[in-house]
């Protein structure tokens, strides 16, 4: 038994959750339209180019959360998840889940974007653990803050050693699969990374180290 790492936008679905829950408000006139949008658009073009600033990235798309009852939240992402993610899950990325589950593999996403968005994500593709960039919640309202290491780049590194040394599982054999070079640190350190639909720049990473590609679409 190994474990089976996978990240989550745009190589489980086909898309990003971080930004399709930003333009599901924007459609749902919960947020200023025309400044949210054009903030969206080039956080996500800042995470394309791998210089995004995640903390003002968590910033932005937590603060959002601050404004909904605990009612509101669910009822809008249930909506969200109806009619932007369950439409965007991979056939194919459910069959290679399903091949790992049935090797015995323990199974972990690991994502950038927040637990708030990936968390009814990971409970719908039937995985347990998920490890994703936290918002800080106190007497159980969102502050519009993340707390601890954000999941994202190097940190997915970090969170995932802690996650190891708490859960006592084991880096042998394991895999990691993703499409982005955000997550070469990951890749570089699994035994058996895997580019799923590479963007450019990891796509000739896993070329010039003859490192395995698939396509899940």
């Amino acid at each position: 038994m190994s474990l089976a790492i996978f990240d989550l936008d745009n190589t489980l679905i086909a898309g990003d959750s971080d930004h399709l829950w930003g333009e599901f408000l924007i459609e749902k006139n919960k947020v200023d339209a025309n400044q949210f949008k054009h903030a969206n658009d080039q956080f996500y073009a800042d995470y394309q180019a791998s210089n995004l600033d995640i903390q003002a990235y968590l910033s932005f798309a937590l603060q959002p959360l601050t404004q909904f009852t605990h009612e509101e939240r669910e009822t809008l992402h249930a909506e969200f998840m109806e009619t932007k993610i369950n439409p965007i899950i991979l056939p194919q990325a459910r069959e290679l889940i399903k091949k790992h589950r049935n090797q015995g593999d323990t199974l972990l996403i690991i994502t950038a974007t927040n637990r708030f968005v990936t968390q009814p994500i990971a409970n719908k593709l039937d995985i347990t653990n998920l490890l994703a960039s936290e918002p800080e919640i106190i007497q159980g309202k969102y502050t519009g803050n993340s707390t601890g290491t954000p999941c994202y780049q190097h940190g997915k590194v970090e969170r995932l050693h802690e996650w190891l040394a708490q859960t006592n599982h084991s880096l042998a054999g394991s895999f990691f699969y993703s499409d982005s070079i955000n997550d070469l640190p990951l890749l570089s350190l699994v035994d058996n990374p895997v580019v799923v639909d590479g963007d450019s720049k990891l796509q000739a990473w896993a070329e010039s180290n003859n490192i395995p590609s698939i396509s899940l679409r």
